[in-house]
């Protein structure tokens, strides 16, 4: 399996970074989300950054999750809870990065991708774009409250049910209407699009705007409930392995609710 790689660039006060599996549609790995989590913590004193832009390569998705093969070695809920935290802790540095934050969507940003791309200020996408977290039809895990409050933080609570009770990926059109992306544009014209946003937050007083996010990712996260035993009870439980094991066998789950 490749272990795919997450690149950072820097150039005239704009961060780029880069997703790159495209074979695997940028499916996370953990060395993946350990080097971004390193990036992270390399920007947060890079004062000459003015923007940090993310992406995925190959232009067909963002990030769609976690690559699952990787669950094939859990053993028990305890396993569910270290990888959770893990996940938390490192969307938790993109998060905390003072300054604004973009996430360009061209096509799927599921799951773990989802989470990313909602832990950035903003974010730009393509008419085709996809959105979701199917877990209850793909695999049978959950996430985090802390994840949990930010995607109802900018989709709304009915939403975030229909993405994760009905497994419905919801259209570019209804992440646009409700607020979740600040723009659409087509293939040919994201870049000009991502160009001018960077060039206008740059112009901006910068503590102001650091000051803005910091303040509102505290109200976010403030007073979160405690966890563990609902991550424990999914990762702990016969659907779950039978859902990681449906998948690498590339056949429907059968569930039992045990």
């Amino acid at each position: 399996m490749s272990q795919g790689a997450v690149h950072l660039t820097i150039q005239g006060g704009v961060a780029a970074v880069t997703f790159d599996r495209p074979q695997a549609r940028n499916a996370m790995t953990w060395s993946m989300y350990e080097r971004l989590g390193q990036i992270c913590g390399e920007l947060q004193a890079h004062a000459a950054v003015r923007v940090v832009t993310f992406r995925g390569a190959g232009g067909e998705a963002f990030v769609a999750g976690t690559d699952i093969e990787q669950f094939t070695s859990f053993g028990s809920g305890e396993d569910g809870v270290a990888y959770e935290q893990q996940i938390d802790q490192c969307i938790q540095k993109l998060e905390a990065l003072p300054m604004p934050t973009v996430a360009v969507i061209e096509g799927w940003a599921i799951g773990g991708g989802l989470a990313i791309a909602t832990a950035c200020d903003f974010r730009l996408a393509t008419p085709a774009s996809r959105f979701g977290v199917p877990i209850a039809r793909t695999l049978g895990n959950c996430l985090s409250v802390a994840n949990l409050a930010r995607l109802s933080a900018v989709f709304g609570l009915p939403r975030v049910k229909r993405m994760l009770m009905l497994a419905e990926t919801l259209a570019a059109d209804e992440a646009l209407a409700c607020g979740f992306l600040l723009q659409l544009s087509e293939p040919g014209e994201i870049d000009g699009a991502l160009a001018q946003l960077c060039e206008r937050l740059g112009a901006l007083a910068p503590v102001t705007q650091s000051v803005a996010k910091e303040g509102l990712r505290r109200l976010v996260s403030q007073n979160l409930p405690a966890d563990e035993d609902l991550i424990r009870r999914c990762y702990g439980s016969d659907d779950f392995r039978e859902g990681v094991q449906a998948f690498v066998g590339k056949r429907r789950p059968v569930w039992k609710g045990t």
